[in-house]
């Protein structure tokens, strides 16, 4: 891979990767209600599902998915549910300062790296996107295998890179959000989010 191929990967996936999305949007509110360093846990469960899905792409997966609509219509609706759920979770995420909310023990860093694996996994599209994306890039005249771990290394450098920008600024808007009332409508702005996420994630097609 010519370094001039590298770079132009590596900016339209940094590019991308910008863009808030419910992997970044999980981070962050994550990073909110239990810290940057807890978050830490929820970033681990998405980069295992990004990897999974971005060797599943190079095996042949993501061509499966385009000839086979149905098979990507179930883990798409799958993955609507998914988001949704997250979202309806949100909305009624209880508030601190409220007499009558409950005080939850925080998650165990295990159930938040499930749910991160388990948001990461909600958009089958990535495996679509990545086989898309990937042979742009490859050179057939040359090994595959280095070439694919190139990007693929390239590619959770930048993710975790972002998800360490929304970590922080997840712990930046904590401050923020010491009050009541500014805490109610975070939740209802998450969650109405993850809910627009899967609405458009139902509305699309392969």
């Amino acid at each position: 891979m010519t370094l001039q191929t590298w770079w132009l990967y590596v900016t339209a996936v940094f590019l991308i990767a910008a863009t808030p999305g419910p992997n970044m949007l999980h981070v962050m509110t994550q990073s909110i209600h239990h810290g940057v360093r807890r978050s830490a846990a929820s970033m681990a469960g998405l980069m295992t599902a990004v990897l999974a899905c971005l060797f599943a792409s190079a095996a042949g997966l993501g061509a499966l998915l385009k000839a086979s609509p149905m098979l990507f219509d179930l883990l798409r609706y799958a993955g609507v549910a998914y988001l949704v759920w997250l979202g309806i979770k949100a909305w009624r995420a209880p508030v601190g300062g409220d007499a009558n909310a409950e005080k939850p023990a925080p998650p165990s860093l295990r159930a938040m790296y499930a749910t991160g694996l388990g948001t990461g996994f909600s958009n089958p599209k990535l495996i679509v996107f990545a086989a898309a994306l990937f042979p742009q890039f490859l050179d057939t005249a040359k090994p595959f295998a280095p070439q694919l771990a190139i990007l693929v290394a390239s590619f959770i450098v930048i993710e975790v890179f972002w998800y360490t920008v929304y970590a922080f600024g997840g712990r930046s808007l904590a401050a923020w959000l010491a009050r009541p009332n500014r805490q109610r409508l975070f939740n209802r702005v998450t969650g109405g989010i993850f809910v627009a996420f899967g609405a458009a994630l139902f509305g699309s097609r392969v």
